[in-house]
């Protein structure tokens, strides 16, 4: 399809936001060994795009211009390369980009088979492109680094031994993703959010919610008197000394965009030999986890709540909103 010319978004250097995103023609690219070519029908938008966009990564993962942002797509294959085996033209997926090439604004994609997953239908596309970034890394937060097993809500609860776990920024991307996986290792669950999104956290299974803004919630302080044993930090600017008095013995936090404070508190807690870490999150997507999450997705036990949806004509809108920091749940470009 090389000789074909496809619509896409990409921008050209570094900085600019939305107003940076260009509008082109280019040639529909070609998988190479190992890789399919999917025919994008939905991507989400992820901090991460426009931080990349920003040059926050720059020093470790400096980008080639012109750049197609988009990572985490849903689409139909319509071309494999030499040695793919487990997907045909025509079978619906979902995948995750890499950094360096990205290329999920745009009709069509080439992403690499190892982090392609199959899509049934009862898992739509724009409920499917949410999972990639987002939920694994909620779900590398609860497991990985947290020690969770999920789906124990099959047992009867031992309200003795439930893991209390705190979500910041639970109606966001990654927080209403670790939400619901929380509640499907059957831990007891706190989230903060705004006042408007309150009952929506409610309604994805947090046992009890604070308004950020109010003294309690710029607190932490759980409204049933629990101290945290884990915390999936999904926002900024919270010291550790507002999470360290909430903590349980061995309580841990983990920060899944973590800055320069978060890696010193690390280092810190590391040397003091301290009982109560601050573990910085280093997302490792997995195939196998993320046919898990669309597997619990198409059994209704994990929704994507769709903030807004676009058009590739209007992905800057999106980006915009994106970066504006207030989108509940994930927002969808449909090209």
């Amino acid at each position: 399809m090389s000789n074909r010319l496809m619509k896409a978004v990409q921008y050209e250097g570094y900085g600019g936001g939305a107003a940076a995103l260009k509008h082109v023609e280019v040639p529909v690219p070609s998988p190479g060994k190992y890789e399919v070519l999917i025919k994008v029908e939905a991507v989400s938008i992820n901090p991460v795009d426009w931080k990349i966009q920003e040059g926050w990564i720059r020093p470790l993962f400096p980008r080639k211009f012109p750049y197609i942002p988009g990572k985490d797509i849903a689409g139909e294959v319509v071309e494999v390369g030499k040695g793919v085996k487990n997907f045909k033209a025509g079978d619906k997926v979902v995948s995750q980009l890499t950094h360096a090439t990205a290329g999920g604004l745009a009709e069509f994609a080439v992403a690499k088979e190892s982090i392609t997953v199959l899509r049934p239908p009862e898992v739509s596309a724009a409920e499917a492109a949410g999972l990639p970034v987002a939920c694994l890394t909620a779900h590398q937060a609860l497991t990985c680094s947290a020690g969770l097993a999920l789906e124990c809500n099959k047992l009867p609860a031992d309200h003795r031994n439930q893991v209390n776990v705190l979500v910041t920024a639970a109606s966001g991307g990654v927080g209403h993703y670790a939400v619901q996986l929380a509640k499907l290792a059957n831990a007891h669950v706190t989230a903060t959010c705004g006042a408007r999104n309150i009952e929506l956290v409610k309604s994805l299974g947090a046992d009890e919610v604070l308004d950020y803004k109010t003294p309690d919630g710029s607190s932490l302080k759980s409204p049933s008197g629990r101290k945290y044993d884990v915390v999936v930090h999904c926002t900024v600017g919270i010291p550790w000394s507002t999470f360290e008095p909430n903590l349980g013995t061995h309580g841990k936090v983990i920060d899944i965009a973590p800055g320069l404070a978060s890696l010193m508190t690390f280092v810190l807690k590391k040397l003091t030999f301290s009982k109560k870490t601050l573990v910085p999150l280093m997302i490792n997507a997995k195939r196998e986890n993320l046919e898990f999450l669309v597997r619990l997705m198409k059994e209704g036990k994990l929704k994507t709540w769709i903030d807004s949806k676009h058009t590739l004509s209007n992905a800057k809108e999106a980006w915009a909103k994106s970066m504006d920091g207030h989108a509940t749940g994930k927002i969808i470009v449909e090209p």
